[in-house]
């Protein structure tokens, strides 16, 4: 069964950066749409970035200006540039196709912005 794999998160002051990243446990057949996603608390996840197999990456909310997701190729890896993080950054990020698949859904990294 394919999971994604997320690793990166640290315990960084506000105004700090990260580096997260992410990849399927096994190859997926083809290549995706990839996206971010952060859960802070209940079962919802935001959307915060997102980016497509060939085009331009969309941003969400608080991400805007302030992240970067980018991709390794035509393969479904994902990388989440995270600049001038705030408090409210905190949470669990998670990584998916696009259209999410309830199967692929890992553990996530935690993320913990405070002093």
């Amino acid at each position: 069964q394919v999971q994604f794999v997320e690793s990166g998160g640290a315990l960084v002051q506000p105004g700090g950066s990260l580096l997260l990243s992410c990849q399927p446990s096994k190859r997926i057949g083809s290549s995706h749409a990839i996206c971010w996603y952060r859960q802070v608390r209940g079962p919802d996840r935001e959307q915060i970035a997102c980016i497509p197999v060939n085009g331009a990456a969309n941003y969400f909310g608080s991400a805007k200006g302030r992240f970067t997701i980018t991709r390794g190729g035509m393969e479904n890896v994902s990388y989440l540039e995270m600049t001038d993080l705030k408090p409210e950054d905190t949470g669990v990020y998670y990584c998916n196709i696009d259209p999410s698949r309830r199967e692929y859904w890992g553990r996530g990294t935690r993320v913990t912005v405070g002093s």
